[in-house]
């Protein structure tokens, strides 16, 4: 069932503030036709919070000039600490997006739908607002020019902590939070760094009790291009590539960091959470047949019945 839209405000009142985190670097090519798309979306009260990661084309220019010329609410132009696109997203986190009623991640080259934002809201305002709640949503994959060439895969397991340990669910691009899930999040990217902010937000919110909102209608367009610093996973290459990445130690190098980030804010957790992320942790280590027991009592999972298979094959040759 579609998500429904919000009013944009209540009558007499000012309508909720959303802070929409941008990340830059070298993105003149489509930075201008995405923050269009920001201007154009159907949410009324939008502050902007870009963060440059030492640009050497126009990207500041179109920045500077977005400022000059933005109506929707404050746009606050930063210095990023050049360390690449995760210590970007970290330093706006701990920013704390001047309180934000809702906070927002956003790619530098993407095109939002005009209901985005709108629809995000929609459904945090109909659940309890002191929960952490994160909402986000498969992409539709463009070309470079904008064409709609597919869309990401489906998935349709839960979102929980168990799935967010072993697989992030959705981008980055896609993921709007309400101020508790913020909040928590500048909490912990104050405390430690992290493999990419889509899968801290996910793992962080669930682990800490919260909900997550798999929107399976796309309301981002996802451009592919030979820039992208992590591309869509749909093509027969993409996997493959991703199967490079397992068998050369990269996925096991991201679950190290994961695991120490998590180590850094096991006060956010609940017991639950926590009981799965020791199993997990105990299941990388010793003999084989205790790490696989151990995996077992985790209960860990994919999305998908070949990406669980996947992950227990990786957890038999000490791939995991």
């Amino acid at each position: 069932m579609a998500d429904s839209s919000p009013s944009l405000s209540e009558p007499g009142a000012a309508p909720a503030k959303v802070a929409v985190l941008l990340a830059t670097k070298n993105g003149a090519a489509f930075l201008d036709e995405q923050l269009r798309s920001l201007a154009g979306q159907t949410w009324p009260a939008i502050d902007v919070w870009a963060s440059d990661d030492g640009s050497t084309d126009a990207t500041v220019a179109i920045l500077s000039q977005w400022r000059e010329r933005w109506s929707r609410g404050a746009f606050t132009l930063l210095d990023g600490p050049r360390a690449g696109f995760a210590e970007n997203f970290r330093f706006l986190l701990a920013c704390d997006a001047g309180n934000a009623d809702y906070v927002a991640f956003c790619d530098q080259d993407d095109l939002w739908e005009r209901e985005k934002l709108s629809r995000a809201i929609g459904w945090m305002r109909s659940q309890d607002a002191a929960v952490p709640l994160l909402f986000c949503s498969r992409t539709y994959t463009v070309t470079e020019r904008g064409d709609v060439v597919g869309m990401s895969p489906l998935f349709r397991r839960k979102p929980s902590f168990r799935n967010a340990l072993v697989q992030s669910l959705a981008g980055g691009n896609t993921m709007v939070m309400n101020r508790p899930a913020s909040r928590l999040l500048a909490r912990a990217a104050r405390r430690s760094p992290f493999v990419s902010h889509d899968w801290l937000a996910y793992q962080i919110v669930t682990g800490a009790g919260g909900v997550v909102r798999y929107c399976k209608e796309p309301l981002v367009r996802y451009r592919q291009h030979g820039g992208n610093v992590v591309g869509a996973n749909t093509s027969m290459e993409a996997r493959l590539a991703r199967l490079k990445l397992l068998l050369d130690g990269r996925f096991k190098r991201w679950t190290d960091a994961n695991l120490a980030s998590l180590g850094c804010n096991r006060d956010l957790l609940t017991p639950d959470a926590l009981a799965a992320l020791d199993e997990f942790a105990e299941a990388r280590q010793g003999n084989m047949l205790g790490a696989m027991a151990r995996l077992r009592r985790s209960g860990v999972y994919r999305q998908t019945l070949q990406g669980t298979l996947g992950l227990w094959g990786a957890a038999l040759f000490r791939l995991l």
